[in-house]
């Protein structure tokens, strides 16, 4: 009590102190401070001793107060030493009966273990299989019969066992048909139908003309960005139309990894662009030889038709063809002697030889760069390639391997331009050299019918 009553006090004092400095600020004389003071003395005092009479008044209030908070103590106490007796009581009882629970349980507990590893290998062999599109719904209750099987105090129903052993003979039997069915499929840009769609077993999924690719994580089916060549896609139609028999499809026995690795392979175009402008350059000149080469086989069979007819009427000679040519000047210079004759044919001749051979050289010379500059490309490219070694380093091998490949793709272009240049060469040579050959035998055989004539006479 004493303490608090010290205590007041002094809290007093610090107030009057506080009041006696604020009103001494504004305080005229001394006089007034000391008035100030008395009146402000006899008020604390009031006012302490109106205090601690309330507090004597409340003393016995307070003290029942504290009575009844260690009477309620005493019966909490009391409340947790009766619960922790019957805690420890249950405590013994759950023990004893889950001793009884695990020997009724037996040879029951390594079933349900099965069924719990059953159920999680089987969901995540559904989640990844084409199947899941068409039953959604089975993956939730494995999840759900797993969970259950882990716990120790609930049992699987004979009807829950029955499931998944359907679920898993299901998933068998789906495997081996083709089935057609309605489902969200998310096109190219990304956009959401309803369409119908046919699984082929485990392997594809297909729509519309086109592969679809199965996502797990979203179970969502997408279009394939990039479709694999027509000779697959084309027989789906026919597929997806058919009730029943047998038709030939497309199926990648890896669920999508082959078909990921095909539809990643580059077109024929692709493989053409890696070429460059070397690349290009080389089918430029392919196609201006295979042109040139087409030209002079039109123009040596048209020649080569008007000589064959003339061969047959050898006496009435023609102008509009190389070996008629050939008979006028010998019709022309017929009172000439052998010698001089047999000049005038071998000028004509010579006349005539270099139309047929018109085109060949640069024909050969075609056949003779394109490799040559598919070597270039090929070289530049390797070039590269190693520089790009150089920056990046070796450890991938699709880095080099690829720069390789897109190097030898001019070797390659070259390759498949001078083989059927040097083809067409030989061709075009031949037949010029055929017609050379006629207007030379004819021309023989005039001069020897000339020659017999003479010595006749």
């Amino acid at each position: 009590m004493n303490s608090i009553i010290k205590k007041i006090g002094l809290a007093t004092g610090l107030m009057l102190a506080f009041t006696l400095s604020a009103q001494a600020a504004t305080a005229i004389s001394l006089d007034e401070l000391l008035e100030q003071v008395k009146t402000g003395r006899v008020t604390d005092a009031a006012s302490n001793k109106a205090r601690l009479d309330e507090f004597r008044a409340n003393r016995s209030t307070q003290s029942k107060l504290l009575n009844d908070e260690k009477a309620e103590q005493r019966r909490q106490e009391q409340a947790s030493a009766r619960m922790e007796a019957e805690f420890e009581r249950n405590d013994q009882q759950i023990l004893v009966l889950e001793q009884a629970f695990q020997e009724r349980l037996g040879g029951l507990k390594e079933l349900f273990g099965v069924l719990q590893q059953a159920s999680g290998d089987a969901r995540g062999q559904f989640e990844t299989s084409v199947t899941q599109i068409q039953f959604p719904d089975r993956t939730d209750f494995l999840l759900q019969f797993a969970k259950k099987m882990g716990q120790s105090n609930r049992l699987a129903s004979l009807e829950e066992i029955e499931r998944l052993w359907f679920e898993l003979q299901r998933e068998m039997t789906q495997t081996g048909k083709v089935s057609t069915f309605t489902t969200t499929v998310v096109n190219n840009v990304g956009e959401e139908n309803e369409q119908e769609v046919t699984r082929i077993g485990a392997f594809n999924v297909v729509s519309n003309g086109k592969y679809l690719e199965y996502i797990p994580e979203t179970q969502r089916l997408v279009e394939l960005q990039r479709q694999p060549p027509a000779r697959y896609t084309g027989r789906i139609a026919d597929l997806m139309s058919a009730d029943s028999g047998m038709f030939p499809i497309g199926i990648d026995p890896t669920r999508g990894q082959l078909l990921g690795l095909l539809v990643q392979s580059p077109s024929l175009m692709e493989r053409i662009d890696q070429g460059k402008t070397v690349g290009y350059v080389i089918i430029v000149l392919g196609i201006f030889g295979v042109l040139i080469a087409i030209w002079r086989l039109l123009v040596l069979s048209l020649v080569g038709a008007k000589v064959n007819s003339q061969v047959k009427k050898i006496n009435e000679p023609n102008t509009n063809n190389p070996l008629g040519r050939v008979l006028k000047v010998s019709q022309d210079a017929a009172d000439a002697n052998i010698e001089t004759l047999e000049l005038k044919l071998g000028e004509a001749i010579l006349r005539e030889t270099p139309k047929f051979n018109s085109m060949l050289p640069l024909l050969k010379i075609i056949s003779v760069v394109a490799p040559l500059l598919g070597l270039l490309g090929t070289v530049t490219g390797m070039i590269v390639t190693f520089q790009a070694i150089t920056l990046y380093g070796a450890g991938d091998p699709k880095l080099m391997a690829g720069g390789i490949s897109t190097a030898l793709v001019t070797t390659v272009l070259g390759l498949v331009v001078a083989i059927p240049t040097v083809f067409l060469h030989t061709l075009v040579s031949s037949r010029a050299r055929r017609l050379t050959q006629i207007l030379q035998e004819e021309s023989a055989g005039m001069l020897a019918e000339l020659a017999e004539g003479k010595s006749a006479a």
